[in-house]
């Protein structure tokens, strides 16, 4: 078994609840769709958001999702002048039989310009 990373960010329109929570659902269902996720498996996950999202913790999301006995920490994005606003990144820590080359990085909506050599994963 490997321990690989899985990187993934996603904008959401606005500071709020409902917002950032859907959006941290939908990257995260995304993220397991293409790796193939077994959610028993993931040994952590490390979220950061924009400093314009303070409403809720995303990793409520995850919990909701059913992610019990996974590490999750939140944290504040260093703030970059110029740099993309209401961003929710994440990292998994994921035991996998997959090697880190075969891993599918996932970035949505605006976070696609993040890294626009990934873009045409999701």
């Amino acid at each position: 078994m490997n321990i690989v990373t899985i990187r993934g960010a996603i904008t959401v329109p606005e500071n709020s609840v409902s917002s950032i929570l859907e959006g941290t659902r939908e990257l995260l269902i995304e993220i397991e769709k293409e790796n193939n996720i077994d959610r028993d498996k993931v040994i952590s996950i490390i979220f950061s958001c924009t400093n314009d999202l303070d409403k809720v913790y995303p990793a409520k999301a995850a919990r909701e999702l059913g992610y019990i006995n996974a590490g999750l920490m939140c944290f504040n994005e260093m703030y970059v002048k110029g740099s993309l606003d209401k961003c929710i990144r994440l990292m998994v820590l994921y035991n996998s039989i997959i090697n880190q080359k075969e891993v599918k990085h996932i970035y949505l909506r605006d976070a696609k310009i993040l890294r626009p050599d990934l873009s045409n994963n999701a």
